[in-house]
């Protein structure tokens, strides 16, 4: 990075899956960065972020005279600049599909958000995914299989070694889990080693201390 300590700006963890994405691919790659935490749904919530971000959203990156708004440019950004992180695959074709499970997270899954919210400090099982989220749970299920066998054969994500795609989808992880959504060998491995990173541990962990 351009400074030894950048900031980043996060929501609150319970719920900001957006935050935890980049969160994770910092700590991936090895950066010790400040960190600012706004507390969501409050009356002051707005004006807070609105203090670094641009957007008036999280997360947010500030590395020096460079400021960064959006949870895949942030980790785009840090790729970039630490290229020996590897957060992206190294075979081409690897990292194409890596990109573009990523992008697909990024602009799509609308009902599996608003459905199945992201909080990780809670586990509340539901005897069945929501109808309008079903297809979102399918498609990203079969991404998921699809990705480990066709490139996982290297460690346990979804690209072997953990890259910008694990973050991507590491929220989506906290959601089936939350809710208890039934998933095959392969997903249910995936979601563990996602909750094996001693990043997701420490987020998950500072998440249930939050007040608000």
């Amino acid at each position: 990075m351009t400074v030894q300590h950048p900031l980043l700006v996060v929501g609150t963890k319970r719920w900001s899956s957006w935050s935890l994405r980049p969160w994770l691919a910092l700590k991936a790659a090895g950066v010790t960065f400040e960190e600012v935490v706004i507390p969501l749904r409050q009356p002051d919530t707005q004006a807070r972020i609105a203090k670094y971000s641009p957007s008036g959203r999280v997360p947010y990156l500030r590395d020096g005279e460079v400021s960064v708004w959006d949870s895949l440019a942030i980790c785009e950004y840090v790729a970039e600049i630490l290229p020996g992180a590897y957060l992206w695959p190294e075979d081409r074709e690897a990292r194409a599909v890596a990109r573009s499970v990523s992008a697909e997270m990024h602009s799509g899954f609308a009902a599996m958000r608003e459905h199945l919210s992201m909080d990780v400090a809670r586990s509340t099982p539901l005897p069945a995914v929501p109808e309008p989220a079903r297809a979102d749970v399918t498609r990203v299920q079969r991404m998921w299989v699809d990705c480990r066998t066709r490139f996982g054969a290297g460690g346990p994500f979804l690209f072997g070694a953990f890259t910008i795609a694990d973050a991507m989808y590491a929220p989506v992880a906290s959601r089936f889990r939350t809710y208890g959504v039934a998933l095959d060998p392969v997903c249910g491995a995936y979601v563990d080693a996602i909750f094996a990173l001693p990043a997701m541990q420490e987020w998950v962990a500072a998440a249930h201390k939050e007040t608000s």
